[in-house]
């Protein structure tokens, strides 16, 4: 079945994307290969220009690749790398302090490994912001992963599900506006949904920029506890059939060719969108096996992956790292476990002692600690910023209420007031604290930090202006995110 297009960009948001997949051509035999990566990679070709307005200040235009650690749930700084000495029982954290490779700095004997390799990154300890509406994690997740609040708060704390008038995750915006040259996945996204309940996947697709630039998502069968689930992944899109070869597919663009020879109408409409350099894009993905080799954990030194940890965060840390040297531009990495659950979670509202120090806290110790050295001995680091964070922190005391939850003595609610993340890679600068928390943990005591503020700097580190417009569901323009980069965090 063939359509020939009516109104350009009719169905988009975006007119600089013109005609959309859909009006371009509809081919009812088009699915032989199983796959629409040719639209996809068309689509994502077609990005607005920015004017480099940040050119010439310091971290412009250093990362080629972006990595999001995302701590869903919430993880207490207090009990990581914010520990406070000299406070009331109920503030201190049970755990002990111990030094890092950075003079003066501590973090919490639950963290050894990433106190010998801090040297790396940067530790931003004011994060902060004041919340919109209550204090749930989806709408902390939407903040951070698209730069804007939602309204949508049920009084359950529950959004509504994801929908097309959503913002765009920032992978999506990065990988539509820095579109990648070489056959490879360009947003990679894993090993699980972003996820609060029964809200799965909010702030984590494309929203309104359309489908063509979802995630690429690696969200392999198993429970969140099943620890060998890494090992069952699967990439059947990305695979030829076993009755597929080169020869076959090449047969099928020239078929396809011939098609579009006879059909003046169609080459009318699509002969500034270069469909036939789409195809060979999708075509040279499958064939070439570039994106599908790069999932082959199995390829890696039975030392490399014991270094890494041999659960779900772990190994999903090491084909992040795979991920990046073949070239995809953004991967997300959320934590494989519910948002507001317990068994290794970060929501720890009860058992946060036992919980951390058996569960959470050595998955992350082990896991990212390898991954900085990796990337840092590879040379990966220099050319990919590494940002680590959750939505929120942990409340300074325990066993209090601060969003309606109940709390155990060793327990505490969320917070997001005063919060700690990790930047590293592309100019970022290594060893330094950036910023302060109070004596308590319980605000920014200097250079708070948003957590709009830190995606721009994500923005600005790929070199795209943050304040880049965008047009919404309703054809409105709205920018990237409405904060400045933090620049001083750039050495």
């Amino acid at each position: 079945m063939f359509r020939i297009p009516g109104v350009p960009g009719k169905d988009l948001c975006d007119k600089n994307l013109g005609f959309s997949r859909r009006d371009i051509l509809r081919v009812g035999g088009g699915s032989m290969m199983g796959l629409t990566l040719n639209n996809i990679l068309r689509a994502q070709s077609a990005s607005a220009a920015t004017a480099p307005t940040g050119a010439g200040r310091a971290g412009w235009g250093k990362a080629k690749h972006v990595l999001m650690i995302y701590l869903q749930g919430g993880p207490s700084h207090l009990d990581l790398w914010d520990p406070k000495e000299n406070v009331p029982d109920n503030v201190r954290s049970a755990f002990k302090t111990i030094p890092t490779k950075v003079p003066g700095k501590h973090f919490t004997e639950i963290l050894p490994k990433l106190a010998q390799v801090n040297d790396k990154f940067t530790m931003i300890n004011s994060m902060s912001y004041t919340p919109n509406g209550l204090f749930n994690h989806t709408a902390a997740i939407y903040q951070i992963m698209t730069g804007y609040t939602t309204d949508k708060v049920s009084p359950s704390g529950q959004l509504e599900p994801p929908n097309a008038k959503d913002f765009p995750n920032f992978g999506s915006n990065i990988v539509r506006l820095k579109p990648l040259k070489e056959p490879m996945l360009p947003f990679v996204q894993l090993p699980r949904p972003l996820q609060e309940s029964n809200v799965v996947g909010k702030g984590g697709g494309a929203g309104f920029l359309g489908k063509a630039y979802d995630p690429y998502t690696l969200f392999p069968d198993g429970d969140d506890l099943d620890m060998g689930k890494m090992d069952r992944i699967k990439i059947d899109d990305l695979q030829m059939r076993p009755d597929l070869f080169s020869v076959r597919l090449e047969r099928r663009a020239k078929l396809r060719d011939a098609i579009d020879h006879q059909m003046p109408a169609i080459e009318a409409a699509t002969k500034d969108l270069s469909l036939d350099s789409y195809y060979s894009q999708a075509l040279n993905l499958i064939s070439s096996g570039r994106a599908r080799d790069a999932f082959a954990l199995d390829r890696e030194p039975v030392s490399m992956r014991d270094r890494y940890g041999r659960n779900t965060f772990g190994q999903s840390c090491l084909l992040a790292r795979r991920l990046l040297e073949a070239g995809t531009r953004v991967v997300e990495v959320i934590w494989p476990k519910v948002a507001n659950s317990d068994n290794h979670s970060w929501d720890h509202h009860v058992g946060l002692t036992t919980r951390m120090k058996t569960q959470s806290g050595p998955m992350l110790d082990q896991g990212l600690s390898a991954l900085f050295a990796d990337l840092d001995s590879s040379g990966l680091l220099d050319e990919t910023m590494v940002v680590v964070l959750g939505e929120f922190g942990r409340s300074p005391e325990k066993g209090v209420s601060t969003s309606g939850n109940g709390n155990s003595a060793d327990g505490r609610d969320h917070w997001p007031y005063c919060y700690t993340a990790v930047v590293g890679g592309a100019g970022i600068k290594r060893g330094y604290i950036h910023g302060k928390s109070d004596a308590t943990g319980s605000a920014p005591a200097e250079d708070a930090v948003h957590p709009t503020e830190l995606l721009a700097t994500m923005y600005h580190a790929v070199g795209i202006d943050p304040e880049t417009i965008v047009y919404n569901h309703l054809n409105q323009p709205r920018e990237l995110v409405k904060a400045k980069p933090v620049t001083k965090l750039f050495a």
